[in-house]
């Protein structure tokens, strides 16, 4: 099992880092070319979320284990994150509906400060959507 963790200040410069840090973790691993970029950007999606909707920083673990990479983005922010249905004309809303269609499996737990989003996906699978768990 190898895991990753960073902390991420409130910025947003701290998107495009928390992309990096993932493709970092993922660097050592058996995930292939596909489930990177698809880590990458749901790690983008949620990273965008925690600087769009709480006035806090966020931390990023990364897990591999067993063929599968779990990401866990943490935040203090108090509200849930709900999926949307934006119409074609809006900027914004889609964060999850993407991390819904790339991964197995996704979450919101609560923890003592604020939340856990997670997604988990297959690694070293051609495809991150090989199946939903």
């Amino acid at each position: 099992m190898t895991r990753a963790e960073r902390r991420f200040p409130h910025a947003p410069t701290s998107v495009p880092e928390a992309r990096r840090f993932a493709a970092d973790a993922l660097a050592e691993t058996d995930a292939d070319a596909d489930t990177v970029e698809a880590v990458t950007l749901m790690v983008s999606e949620l990273a965008s979320n925690c600087i769009r909707h709480t006035d806090s920083g966020f931390e990023i673990s990364v897990t591999c284990d067993d063929g599968r990479v779990r990401v866990e983005v943490t935040d203090a922010g108090d509200g849930m994150p709900q999926m949307r249905s934006p119409a074609p004309t809006d900027t914004s809303g889609r964060g999850l509906r993407i991390v819904d269609m790339l991964c197995s499996a996704w979450g919101v737990e609560r923890d003592g400060v604020g939340k856990i989003v997670w997604f988990a996906v297959p690694s070293g699978v051609p495809s991150a959507c090989a199946g939903r768990v």
